[in-house]
């Protein structure tokens, strides 16, 4: 109780530190999303500056979130001149705005190098903290970013945007029911992280996880994850001292870290927090994934938070629970006891349903990346094609409406375990499926298709803008009616019938369901060069400009950023790849089988007639794959040159995908032999089995 929240300047602080009518004023704008008084500023300041030093700060930040997917942070001190002197001051001013250097920082064609300006806003609905590090604090204020221009260069500004218009369209259709007090309604997401563990003696002689932060080259070890021990087993003594640590930092920080638990891969973890409103829960799992990087250095150890970094077991993804709160209380998403009965959790329901369909590909390319490229349709993650797990009670709801009117829900009830000294245990009305990419699990869907290293940002703009459009459609419709019961019912029953493709309740793994897949017209888009496109097609441009989200410029410069971010990712793992195999895997095959070479030469000079027949064989065997991994090496230089060469950005990257990426796997695949023929002592690299399983 005493440490959680003790270095946030949160509501408890504020109370305590500000005039009755600041704080008053203040909490307004955060709880109803009122303007800022400027007015105010100074007096938050200076309570600010002083809470702060009295911690022990000297220096200040405004903590941001650039294109870069990570945090970004210039700071600057407290001190100011003073008659030969220096005060400790915090100007309105230096909380409000500040002026980093944009030049440096992608933004996709809206600032040109040599326009350096930009500026970061206090962002006074996400409050400030303090990061300590070694025996150095400092104040953290949470900003947005923008150019001189006016457009966002970063993650939080849209996503407040389509927070805005998620309350506004939600609000409206609540007052269609009646609910005339509602004035705002919150996404709400609790993010759980996956992410692996890896001793850092071992990262730091592995090029490739220091450079791409996966295994480029790794033959699997005799065992993996196959014996499904390592999920939620027994947590080692070492992780375990490092997750009360990262434990104790999170809680410092405000952030509400509840699970944690060995995940189904061998050195793989996960932590989850409790729900948070949607930007809160942004700026925290950015904290999150900073805090499990530096912790684990303390503990000689790194976390790796790439979408697959040791192929063979399962990678990491980042699970987006997601939901809608209004401010009187209500979870839109919970369905009651009869939901069939609740008219107002089936419009809910089904604006989110017409949403993921209508916009899947929005939703497909908010999870796209290079890393993630290894990891989804694998087993353990969804696959590319975006659908919709409701569970038996909702899916019978949905064909009652199709052919009419619902007017039953399947009942729960409880489960008898068999044994007497056993509790009767209440049952869930639809059992989880947890192969779905947008499953309903009780009160929130979850959304299973983001990758560990994600900002949670992206997918949430797209979830919160798409479902504001179909609220949108709904509003629109039913404002004008003369018969609301007899019109909602009609609404829903037409909508049910034309995106009722999108619910599958089955085995998202199965080819089968990639064959029906196809047969009711929904999208697969496994390539991630394709999927981005999918965020400047024709609709994208639409619905993003009908709420405020992105205009047209800022919406094409996410895309080259993201484009050009795909490419140059490919292109450091190619050139690290190149690199380990000039430098370490050839030579060392050369090495060994010039070893085996003279133990030939030697047993057969002490006598013609003993048996080399073994050496013989693996000599010939090494000399094959040495040669193939000295053409795929070439092949890749090749391949990589040309890609380079391209000078159209789409081009270019497909490309990448269809030649760089492919002579990447074929050199993996030479590469991992040469591991598994060559002796232990020789091998330059540490291996899976010492990765996966020392800690």
């Amino acid at each position: 109780m005493e440490m959680f929240g003790q270095n946030v300047f949160n509501q408890s602080v504020m109370r305590d530190r500000l005039p009755k009518s600041v704080f008053k004023n203040l909490k307004k704008t955060i709880d109803e999303g009122l303007p800022l008084d400027p007015s105010i500023a100074d007096v938050v300041a200076s309570a600010m500056k002083e809470w702060a030093v009295e911690r022990g700060a000297t220096h200040f930040t405004h903590w941001f979130q650039p294109m870069t997917g990570i945090t970004a942070e210039k700071h600057d001190s407290f001190i100011s001149p003073a008659d030969g002197g220096a005060l400790l001051e915090f100007s309105g001013k230096e909380l409000v705005k500040g002026e980093p250097d944009a030049s440096s920082f992608p933004s996709g064609g809206l600032r040109a190098t040599f326009e350096a300006r930009g500026y970061t806003a206090w962002d006074c609905t996400s409050p400030a903290f303090l990061r300590e590090e070694a025996d150095v604090v400092t104040l953290c204020i949470p900003t947005a970013f923008c150019s001189y221009t006016g457009e966002a260069l970063d993650k939080k500004v849209p996503l407040l945007r389509s927070m805005e218009a998620l309350s506004t369209q939600a609000v409206r259709v609540l007052k269609l029911f009646g609910n005339t007090s509602v004035t705002r309604v919150t996404s709400t997401v609790g993010a759980e992280q996956e992410y692996f563990l890896v001793d850092k003696s071992f990262y730091l002689q592995r090029p490739d996880l220091m450079m791409a932060g996966r295994t480029l080259f790794g033959a699997m070890s005799s065992k993996g994850q196959e014996m499904e021990d390592h999920y939620f087993g027994s947590i080692k003594e070492r992780v375990l001292a490092y997750m009360k640590e990262v434990n104790e930092e999170l809680w410092k920080l405000g952030v509400s870290a509840k699970t944690q638990h060995n995940e189904v891969a061998p050195g793989q973890f996960e932590i989850a927090p409790i729900f948070e409103n949607t930007n809160i829960a942004t700026d925290h799992n950015q904290m999150v994934m900073e805090v499990l990087k530096r912790v684990a250095l303390r503990h000689d150890m790194v976390c790796l938070l790439h979408e697959k970094p040791f192929a063979g077991v399962n990678g990491s993804g980042k699970h987006n629970n997601w939901s809608m709160s209004s401010n009187d209380g209500q979870n839109l998403l919970e369905p009651g006891r009869t939901p069939h009965e609740n008219a107002q959790f089936l419009t809910f329901l089904m604006a989110t349903i017409k949403a993921v369909d209508t916009y899947a590909g929005l939703l497909r390319c908010s999870c796209a990346n290079a890393g993630n490229e290894y990891r989804l349709g694998a087993n353990e993650a969804p696959p590319a094609i975006i659908s919709v797990f409701l569970g038996e009670q909702l899916a019978d709801i949905i064909d009652q409406i199709v052919a009419g009117k619902a007017k039953s829900s399947e009942m729960s009830g409880h489960m008898d375990i068999g044994v007497s000294t056993l509790p009767s245990l209440p049952k869930d009305a639809t059992d989880r499926n947890r192969t779905s990419p947008f499953a309903f699990t009780g009160n929130k869907f979850e959304f299973r298709m983001l990758g560990s290293s994600f900002s949670i940002s992206g997918p949430n703009i797209i979830i919160n803008t798409i479902i504001a459009q179909a609220l949108k459609e709904f509003a629109d419709v039913l404002e004008k009616s003369t018969n609301f019961d007899a019109d909602l019912d009609k609404l829903l029953q037409d909508t049910a019938k034309k995106h009722q493709r999108v619910i599958f309740n089955g085995n998202n793994y199965s080819d089968e369901w990639v064959q029906e897949a196809a047969k009711r017209g929904l999208p697969n888009i496994p390539s991630t060069p394709d999927a981005l496109k999918e965020l400047i097609s024709k609709e994208a441009q639409e619905v993003f400009a009908a709420h405020n989200v992105f205009s047209d410029k800022e919406l094409h410069a996410r895309y080259e950023i993201m484009v050009e971010q795909y490419v140059k990712t490919l292109n450091i793992e190619a050139l690290t790849m190149i690199d380990m195999a000039n430098h370490s895997i050839i030579p060392t095959a050369i090495e060994y089988a010039t070893t085996v070479a003279a133990s030939v030469s030697a047993v057969t000079a002490v006598s013609s007639k003993l048996d080399v027949s073994t050496q013989k064989e693996l000599l010939e065997e090494l000399s094959d794959k040495l040669a193939a991994m000295s053409a795929n090496t070439k092949a890749l230089e090749k391949a990589l040159e040309e890609a380079n060469g391209i000078a159209d950005a789409d081009k270019q990257a497909a490309a990448f995908r269809a030649n760089v990426f492919t002579k990447m796997l074929e050199l993996r695949a030479t590469g991992d032999a040469l591991e598994k023929i060559i002796a232990a002592k020789y091998w330059p690299l540490p291996t899976y089995r010492e990765m996966l399983f020392v800690l």
